[in-house]
C-alpha cells in the first residue's frame, strides 16, 4: 500500500519553513539510504531550478541526481521530473503543488502543506486525492523531522 506523508511547513526561519530546503533534507535522507526517488516539479523550469539548487549543496552533502532523460543509463538515485516526463521510481517527492496521477503506483509519496493560507486548499485537495486512491495517510510537522 502506498504511504503518503504530508509535512506541515512552519512559519519559522528554519529548514522546516522552506519547501526547497526541507525537500533537500528529505531527499538527502533517502539518498543516504541508497533509495531511488523521483522529484516531481510543476514544469521543466522548476525542475531545472531544483537541479541547480542540488548542485549548490556543499560537497559533503552531494546528492547524485539528473533531470529526466539525462544522466547515466537508468539514471542517478535521484531523478528530477515534471508532468510531461514519467516519475517511475517507487518514492516521489512532490514539489509541483499538483495532484500526483495514479498515486497508488508509488511506495511512498512525500508532499507538503505550505505556510501560506492561500496555498493550503490545494494541499488539502492533494491529501484528499491520495486518500481516495487508497494511500495510507500520515501527517507530520516538518520541524519534528529536521
Amino acid at each position: 500500500m502506498t504511504q503518503a506523508i504530508f509535512y506541515q511547513l512552519e512559519d519559522t526561519e528554519t529548514p522546516a519553513s522552506d519547501l526547497q530546503a526541507f525537500a533537500c533534507y528529505l531527499i538527502a535522507q533517502c539518498y543516504s539510504n541508497n533509495q531511488r526517488l523521483s522529484v516531481l516539479c510543476a514544469d521543466k523550469a522548476q525542475a531545472e531550478a531544483f537541479d541547480e539548487l542540488l548542485w549548490q549543496l556543499p560537497a559533503e552533502r552531494f546528492i547524485a541526481h539528473n533531470l529526466a532523460g539525462e544522466g547515466p543509463k537508468g539514471g542517478a538515485l535521484v531523478e528530477i521530473t515534471w508532468p510531461k516526463q514519467s516519475a517511475l521510481r517507487s518514492i516521489v517527492v512532490n514539489l509541483s503543488a499538483q495532484e500526483i496521477p495514479q498515486a497508488n503506483r508509488y511506495q511512498t509519496i512525500y508532499d507538503f502543506v505550505p505556510v501560506d493560507e492561500a496555498l493550503k486548499p490545494a494541499a488539502r485537495e492533494r491529501y484528499k486525492q491520495c486518500k481516495l486512491a487508497g494511500c495510507e495517510m500520515q501527517f507530520a510537522k516538518a520541524s519534528d523531522v529536521v
